[in-house]
C-alpha cells in the first residue's frame, strides 16, 4: 500500500489538532505507520533562543537537524516553499497514512470539520464546491453529498479515514 493522504480542514478554532490527536491515537493502535504535516499560515520557529541548535541556524546553517535516540528534528532554509507533494514523497514514504491540518487549497482528499457554534458555513461546500471533500466532520447534522461524521467520536472519524484507505488508490 503506498502512502494515503487526508487533509482535515476548518475554519480556525474548529478543533482541528484536538480531533486529529485522537485520530492519530486510534489509527497507531491500529498499526498504522502515521505522519502529520501541519499548515502554519504565520513564520514559526520550533527552536528557541539560547539552545545550540537555534544558535546554529541562527549563524546561518541552511540545514540543521538535530537527533537523539528518541527523535530527530529537522530545520532547513528551502530556496522556494515546497509543494505538498514534494514533502509527502520526500519526508513521509515511510508513512501508511500521511494526515494534514490545513492545506485547504490543495488537491488532498479533505475532511471538513464543522462546529456550530463557530460557523454556519462550510469551507467545501458553499462559495466553493471542493472536488475533493470526501466527508464532514461535524457536531450538529447537515444535508450534503458526502457523509457527515460525528464531529466528537474520534473512532467514527479513524473508521472512516481507514477504510477510505483501504478502498481507495489515493
Amino acid at each position: 500500500m503506498g502512502t494515503k493522504k487526508v487533509a482535515f480542514v476548518a475554519k480556525s478554532n474548529t478543533g482541528k489538532t484536538t480531533l486529529l490527536e485522537k485520530v492519530i491515537g486510534e489509527l497507531k493502535n491500529r498499526g498504522y505507520r502515521v505522519g502529520v504535516i501541519k499548515h502554519d499560515a504565520h513564520c514559526f520557529d520550533i527552536d528557541h533562543p539560547g539552545k545550540d541548535s537555534y544558535r546554529l541556524t541562527a549563524a546561518g546553517a541552511d540545514t540543521m537537524l538535530i537527533t537523539s535516540s528518541e527523535k530527530l528534528a529537522l530545520v532547513k532554509k528551502p530556496a522556494e516553499t515546497p509543494s505538498l507533494e514534494q514533502l509527502i514523497e520526500t519526508y513521509f514514504s515511510d508513512m501508511d497514512i500521511v494526515l494534514t491540518e490545513g492545506f485547504k487549497m490543495s488537491t488532498l482528499p479533505k475532511i471538513e470539520l464543522h462546529r456550530k457554534e463557530r460557523s454556519n458555513t462550510l469551507i467545501c461546500r458553499g462559495e466553493q464546491n471542493d472536488p475533493n471533500l470526501i466527508a464532514v466532520a461535524s457536531d450538529e447534522p447537515l444535508d450534503l453529498d458526502v457523509p457527515v461524521l460525528n464531529l466528537n467520536d474520534a473512532i467514527e472519524v479513524a473508521d472512516f479515514v481507514e477504510q477510505y484507505v483501504i478502498n481507495t488508490e489515493a
